[in-house]
This record gives C-alpha cells, sequence and structure tokens, in this order.
C-alpha cells in the first residue's frame, strides 16, 4: 500500500468519525418504519424510505416490483470502470415476544455502546454502514471512485422467493463486477469473519387429519387416529437420534468439505464454549466438544429441523380432546449441490414407504446453496481490507449454516462476493433486544469504505 493510498484512507477514517452522530440518526429513522415480510406490514412504506435515502445521497433509485416485496435498486457514480454492488434487504423478523424487550423495538435505544431496536444488525444497520462508507469515500476523493449499486431487498426473512426470477429478468440492471453481500461481522474473538457461502433451505409444512372436528378422547381414544400421534410417527422416521436424515435419496448429491474447507474450518478460533454460554447449552449433538470436528459439522453436514409443532389442545389446565388435526414446520438445510425443490417429492416418496400416505407435505419456501471462489483477487482485497481495519487475522468461512438469495448473484451474475458489516456474535439476531455495538458500527463502515477506494484500482 503506498502513502498516498494510507494518507487518503486515513482522511477516510477521518470523515466516518466526524458523520457517525448522523448516520445514528439515519439509522434510528429506518429502525422507526416496521417492516416485517411474514406479516406483510410496514414494506412498502419502508422501500419508500430507503429509496428516499438512497436518493438523499444522490442515487438514482427506483422501486421495482416483483411477485412479492419490491426491490429497492440504487445506482451512482462514474458509468466506465468497475461496478461495485451493494446487496441488503429491509425486512425484519416479527418482534415478538414484546415482553421480553428492555426498549420498544422499533425505537433504536442506546445503552451505554449498544443500540439496541428490531432490525438493527439483521439488516438495517449493516445497510447504514454501506451508505456510510459510500458517502465518506465520496465526500473525501470529490466522486465515488467506480459505479456503485443498491440491491435492497424486502423478503429475505422469508426466504427471498422472488429474487432468483428478478435477477432473472434484470440481468443486464444488477450487473455489476463484485458484490458485498448482506452481513458482515466480527466472531467471539473479535476478529472480522469472511463469509465465502451459505446453506441451501427447504422449508416443508407436515400436516394430517384423522377426523373432521375434535373428539372426546374418552369416546374416541380406543376407535379414531390421533392426528398428533400420527404426525410424531411419520416425524421419527424422518431423523434418528444419531442425527441422520433417513430419507432415501437426501445424501445423493451432497458436496461434503474439500481438504481445502478443511484447511479454512482449522483455521477458525474455537468458539464452542462462548457459543454454550450464549444459548445455555452443556454440551453438542453426538458427544462432539469443540475443534474441526464441531465446525465441519456445524456447516457441511445437512440438517433436518423442527421449528413448530401444533396439534390439539395447549391452553391452561386439562381438556381430555382427541385432535382431528396436526402439523409441523420442518427445515431442511442443505449444502453444495443438493436441490431444495428435490426434498419434498423425496420426502413424499418415503413418508409413503414407510406407511403415512395421508400426511401431506406442502413445500412453502426454497433457497439453493451456492459458494463464491476464496481465491478471487475481489476476495482477498476484502480479506486484506478487513484485517487492515480490526488489526486481527480474519476468520475465513469456506460455508456457514444459514441460508439466503446467495445463488443467483454467483451463478447468474456471476459476482464474487465478499461480506462486511457491524454484526457481532451477541447481536441476538431473530431474537428480542436485537442489538449492534457501536465500535463495530464503525468498523463496519471503515471496512466496506477500504473495499469501494480500492475495488475500482484493484488488479
Amino acid at each position: 500500500m503506498t502513502h498516498d493510498t494510507q494518507a487518503i484512507e486515513a482522511q477516510i477514517d477521518a470523515r466516518i468519525e466526524a458523520t457517525l452522530d448522523y448516520w445514528i440518526e439515519q439509522l434510528s429513522r429506518l429502525c422507526a418504519q416496521p417492516s416485517i415480510s411474514a406479516q406483510r406490514l410496514g414494506i412498502d412504506e419502508c422501500a419508500e424510505l430507503v429509496a428516499t435515502m438512497l436518493r438523499e445521497e444522490g442515487y438514482a433509485a427506483d422501486i421495482l416490483p416483483t411477485g412479492g416485496s419490491p426491490i429497492v435498486f440504487g445506482d451512482s457514480g462514474p458509468r466506465d470502470g468497475r461496478t461495485l454492488l451493494f446487496y441488503n434487504h429491509y425486512d425484519v423478523q416479527p418482534p415478538e415476544p414484546l415482553d421480553l424487550w428492555d426498549s420498544p423495538p422499533f425505537t433504536l435505544t442506546r445503552v451505554g455502546d449498544h443500540l439496541y431496536a428490531r432490525g438493527v444488525s439483521d439488516d438495517k444497520g449493516q445497510l447504514i454502514t454501506r451508505m456510510a462508507a459510500a458517502a465518506a469515500v465520496r465526500d473525501v476523493l470529490g466522486e465515488l471512485p467506480c459505479r456503485v449499486k443498491f440491491f435492497v431487498e424486502g423478503e429475505e426473512e422469508v426466504g427471498s422467493p422472488n429474487i432468483p426470477g428478478a435477477i432473472d429478468a434484470h440481468k443486464e440492471r444488477f450487473a455489476a463486477d463484485g458484490c458485498v453481500w448482506e452481513f458482515g461481522s466480527v466472531d467471539y474473538t473479535g476478529r472480522p469473519t469472511q463469509t465465502l457461502g451459505m446453506r441451501g433451505l427447504s422449508y416443508v409444512e407436515l400436516s394430517v387429519d384423522t377426523a373432521s372436528l375434535d373428539c372426546h378422547s374418552g369416546l374416541g381414544g380406543s376407535l379414531i387416529a390421533n392426528a398428533a400421534w400420527r404426525l410424531v410417527w411419520a416425524l421419527s422416521t424422518i431423523k434418528g437420534p444419531d442425527e441422520r436424515i433417513r430419507v432415501p435419496g437426501f445424501y445423493d448429491k451432497a458436496r461434503p468439505a474439500t481438504p481445502r474447507d478443511l484447511e479454512y474450518l482449522a483455521g477458525l478460533p474455537d468458539e464452542s464454549e462462548s457459543f454454550k454460554a450464549t444459548y445455555g447449552v452443556s454440551g453438542f449433538l453426538k458427544g462432539m466438544s469443540g475443534g474441526l470436528e464441531l465446525r465441519r459439522a456445524a456447516v457441511f453436514e445437512p440438517t433436518a429441523t423442527i421449528n413448530g409443532l401444533t396439534s390439539g389442545y395447549q391452553g391452561p389446565g386439562a381438556k381430555t380432546v382427541l385432535p382431528a388435526h396436526a402439523s409441523a414446520k420442518i427445515d431442511f438445510r442443505l449444502i453444495p449441490d443438493q436441490e431444495p425443490e428435490e426434498i419434498p417429492g423425496l420426502l413424499r416418496a418415503h413418508l409413503d414407504a414407510e406407511g403415512f400416505p395421508d400426511v401431506e407435505v406442502r413445500y412453502l419456501a426454497g433457497v439453493r446453496p451456492a459458494r463464491t471462489d476464496p481465491d478471487h483477487p475481489f476476495v482477498q482485497m476484502s480479506i486484506r481490507a478487513a484485517e487492515d481495519v480490526y488489526g486481527k487475522p480474519a476468520s475465513v468461512e469456506p460455508l456457514i449454516g444459514g441460508s439466503g438469495p446467495l445463488h443467483p448473484f454467483i451463478h447468474v451474475l456471476g459476482l464474487p462476493v465478499v461480506t462486511s458489516g457491524c454484526g457481532y456474535p451477541q447481536s441476538r439476531v431473530h431474537a428480542p433486544n436485537e442489538n449492534i455495538r457501536v465500535p463495530d458500527f464503525v468498523n463496519g463502515i471503515r471496512h466496506s469504505a477500504r473495499i469501494l477506494s480500492r475495488f475500482a484500482t484493484m488488479e
């Protein structure tokens, strides 16, 4: 790095510090607008707000309709040279249970160095870090060093079902040379993370009806099939105590971790004790204790998770009822190259073979797994920029356990993808008291600014 580059980046850092209060105010403004995609609450209003905020920063911003929530698309900077795409989402998880919040979920509340609100980490804080970074670079250089596009969607929290189709329909508009993904964080040791891939998701609902209405258990207990028992027995055939998924064909396309993947995983810090402390657990499945075995299992093994079970009476006291209906929601986390759309068919055939043709399988959502090339110059540049900002070696994750619409960005738009942002392990994403720390917010801005300022001249 030249002295000129160092001097410019020092000026950018100073500009970030000088405008920090303004960007926290902008974050407060954005968090104040509810945008719950699962309930379709405030979605259109939040899309308008994001577009307005981008226009205030000089971007040409459009709201693009989809089959669901609209995409906000912002565009600014020179038309010659490279284009950097920032991908974010403006939708958030429901705030419930409300009684577990220490402050109003849609009011940004500062307590010391922590900022609390629904969406402050996932993903409104991350969006603001990119807007702040671009503004600081522009203010110091006099103009953006490359073309900058913002792709901000509104249904990530419900699986982004319309994003692949939207990308297919607007390939030229979304074209770029690199993409900064929606999240970024530090790990338990304060090292910046660089995420290279995401697992896929196949989300299904199983349901069974054994009668037209609930029955008195004393009258029907020996005569009518109990929907709850039918469903429990069916569920027990899907996965065994060894955590192995027993659906024939489920693992046929699964690509295991490569030696290089294992090398990356081996270089990650052992966070097992911190993880146990965060979630209040005493141990891990299958007696795993930590190290490489735990890291590999966490991301390179597909899973089947029961997210919810519903049947019969669940109120206070006793009610002797035989349920006529039972349902369960299950997510299957997939690794490359499993196909989410194939899972319901495999599950259907399995349940039929096990004697449960009466259990209905309904496919609710799916996301394909995807990975970016770790050797791409853009990826390596982002890693070096993170290490410069944080003063620590980056934790490079070849794959993470979560899912998102990464596949069309990598395989349709052909983009290398990196991560940068303001999260940390105790951000309580999806939980009450979601929060970020102000120093992480500042460093997230600085890292995105480094990526942007170095991107135009990257070799």
